[in-house]
């Protein structure tokens, strides 16, 4: 009876094709996949329902889970080799190991680590069934593996490891406010951009509330995206958009309310230059003593060849400012906002259990999430918009765009500006706001909205990209917003007279005025006439698209003419060379590859309908930009119906599955599948 027992607990059983049930002594779950492959993921409790995710998203990803695991751990290097030593020594720099362990029991709620767990247990499961994936280095997991993946992301996301690498070659005083930026190569860890929208029963043109859920993202790696239908009876029922190793929805809906994040550039690092005494290098400089440093003695395994590696010691230190980094050229500590907290996913989970913006409010108001614009829509006919950011008050009579002085206690801060008086709006006057990695003032096209109140030294951002400038004249312009308007406006793929890419194409063929060479005639004349449209029939986009430097904001330009006409030079040759022309359809030249689909693509850097693309293989693909998103409806009886695309399918890494790439060629044609409908019973009582 023992035996048998035992094999009913710790089981996984088929029960048709596409429904498999999970059990292991604690969780259990159903996953359901859908026609796109899809998981719908059952469960008595929302433990079970992360249990049976973590299953699902193994099976569809692993390999970003297992690297993202080993990456947090601060083993990665113990299996990639040297080349990610770099990723072991900041998990041992940033201490994110003993502050969970200290922390954890305190600081995280009972039911978030039991979210935890089950998401734990999913993946210890996953590789029970699974043994031929299992390598000697991966551990056996529990909640407190995610609660320090969280941590380990959260400061990456918001570009420190682009800090660290800024002050490890600097020469002057200067470091400024981080912005991010688009490059031709999205980093492992890069949030790259996105838009959301929200139209409200007195914009719409037929009484409903409209948001849009649209992340531009890196199409493969750790910060992808992935969809999932999360259904339990403690009361999810979220269509969610996450990440590998996320047990919570991160954007997405539910019956009674949706949100989505756009990136966001607050200034959360500081950067203190170090004092360090002569006689002593683990002691600085401050409040008139020579002060200890704590030091710590960090292992860091290293993959050699084979079966041999090599393992190596490194001091770590921490001075009051926080985590100390030292150079040929000096000694830094790092003050990183939110560093220590542990409650990223407890507010993302709360999120997405509220029914209603008194909740949801509520959820944001823990506090924890230190960046991410966040637009809302509900069910009620509320939108909401934030510039959610976990902003240090710091004292205005220093520089914070520079190295700060060390010495003394009052350049330390400790307090964050309120979350109440961050720049944010609900229910504007006009019914509608968009936020598009721009400005927070101009987030409804008037500034008496959100009126701007708050030091420069927040880093709050007061450009408006060429995204945020389309909305305002599409969206922001139309009266009255039909559903087809909706949808039309976020494909739109248009840049702005106004937009740094109006001004690149004509201070360009202006500086070229007098070219004598005949060989750029043609071209030149392409560009200028250029109608600044990337629709996938433009026959001028691809040239001037490939050769012409953008920005999401004129300070970011990298402007120069001799670049600019090298690469035209490159990119005629290219394009006489594969297509014997140079006024190729955009679409020929820009593609969705796949597997054995190679689709065409419109849009392009910055535009509404997001594409960025990258030279491979002699064939431009697209790398980045839109992939998972959402459109949602609420009717004014509180009907909802909801819509999706993925730019490749649920099968993420999995390339023997027809879902590898199924939703590649919607995603290329501008279509979406629904994901709720009204025929389906979903109507909300």
């Amino acid at each position: 009876l023992k035996f048998i027992l035992i094999l009913i607990i710790f089981s996984k059983k088929s029960i048709a094709g596409n429904i498999i049930e999970l059990y292991d002594s604690t969780y259990s779950a159903r996953i359901e996949r859908d026609e796109w492959g899809v998981p719908h993921i059952y469960g008595k409790r929302d433990s079970d329902v992360s249990f049976g995710l973590a299953y699902a998203h193994s099976q569809d990803d692993f390999q970003s889970i297992r690297d993202i695991i080993l990456a947090s751990r601060g083993i990665l290097a113990s299996v990639y080799g040297k080349e990610a030593a770099v990723n072991d020594y900041y998990v041992h720099l940033m201490d994110f190991w003993n502050n969970v362990n200290e922390n954890y029991d305190e600081k995280i709620p009972i039911d978030v680590q039991n979210l935890c767990d089950g998401y734990a247990s999913g993946i210890n499961l996953f590789l029970k069934d699974n043994p031929s994936l299992k390598i000697k280095e991966f551990p056996i997991l529990d909640g407190r593996d995610l609660i320090a993946g969280f941590s380990h992301r959260m400061p990456l996301m918001f570009g420190l490891d682009g800090i660290i690498k800024k002050i490890s070659k600097e020469k002057s005083n200067s470091i400024g406010f981080i912005q991010n930026k688009i490059k031709s190569e999205i980093e492992p860890y890069k949030m790259v951009a996105s838009n959301v929208f929200a139209v409200s029963p007195k914009r719409s043109s037929d009484g409903y509330t409209r948001l849009w859920i649209n992340s531009h993202q890196p199409w493969e790696g750790p910060v992808s995206w992935y969809e999932a239908h999360l259904i339990s009876e403690q009361g999810w029922d979220f269509y969610a958009g996450l990440f590998p190793g996320s047990p919570v929805p991160l954007v997405g809906h539910n019956k009674n309310l949706g949100w989505s994040h756009t990136v966001n550039s607050p200034d959360l690092v500081d950067i203190y230059k170090l004092t360090i005494n002569p006689e002593n290098s683990n002691q600085y400089w401050f409040e008139g003593f020579w002060k200890d440093m704590k030091v710590r003695e960090a292992s860091i395994k290293v993959k050699l060849f084979g079966l041999f590696s090599w393992t190596f010691k490194r001091d770590v230190k921490e001075s009051i400012h926080g985590p100390v980094m030292e150079f040929d050229h000096g000694a830094y500590a790092l003050r990183i906002s939110s560093l220590k907290n542990l409650n990223f996913i407890e507010q993302w989970y709360r999120m997405g259990k509220a029914k209603n913006i008194k909740e949801f409010r509520r959820a944001m108001e823990i506090h924890a999430i230190p960046m991410f614009n966040t637009g809302y829509a509900d069910r009620d006919g509320n939108i909401y918009y934030v510039y959610n950011a976990k902003i240090p008050i710091r004292d205005p009579r220093y520089d914070w765009s520079e190295f700060l002085p060390s010495e003394s206690k009052n350049s330390l801060w400790y307090r964050y500006i309120p979350f109440n008086d961050l720049p944010q709006v609900l229910n504007p006057l006009d019914g509608f706001f968009q936020n598009c990695n721009s400005s927070p003032y101009l987030a409804t096209g008037n500034r008496v909205d959100i009126p701007k109140v708050l030091p420069d030294w927040t880093g709050i951002e007061d450009h408006q990209t060429n995204r945020a400038l389309r909305s305002l004249e599409t969206f922001g312009i139309q009266t009255f917003i039909t559903r087809n308007d909706f949808f039309d406006y976020k494909y739109d793929v248009e840049y702005s007279k106004e937009s740094v890419m109006a001004y690149v194409r004509d201070k360009y063929i202006e500086d070229m005025k007098d070219n004598d060479q005949s060989i750029l005639e043609e071209a030149l004349l392409l560009i200028k006439n250029w109608n600044l449209k990337a629709d996938s029939l433009n026959t001028a986009a691809a040239l001037a698209l490939i050769v012409l430097p953008n920005a999401f904001k004129i300070d970011d330009l990298k402007y120069d003419k001799n670049e600019i006409t090298k690469n035209l030079y490159e990119t005629i040759n290219f394009l006489k060379l594969k297509f014997g022309r140079i006024d190729v359809p955009y679409g020929k030249v820009i593609r969705l590859v796949r597997g054995e689909k190679n689709l065409p693509l419109s849009g392009g850097p910055d535009l509404l309908r997001a594409i960025y693309f990258k030279k491979k293989e002699d064939v431009y693909q697209g790398i980045a930009g839109d992939c998972y998103f959402q459109a949602v409806e609420w009717g004014p009886k509180g009907e909802i119906s909801a819509w999706s695309v993925h730019q490749y399918g649920s099968a993420t890494s999995n390339k023997i599955s027809k879902h590898f790439n199924d939703q590649s060629l919607l995603f290329s044609k501008h279509q979406m599948k629904q994901i709720r409908s009204l025929n389906d019973d979903q109507k909300i009582s």
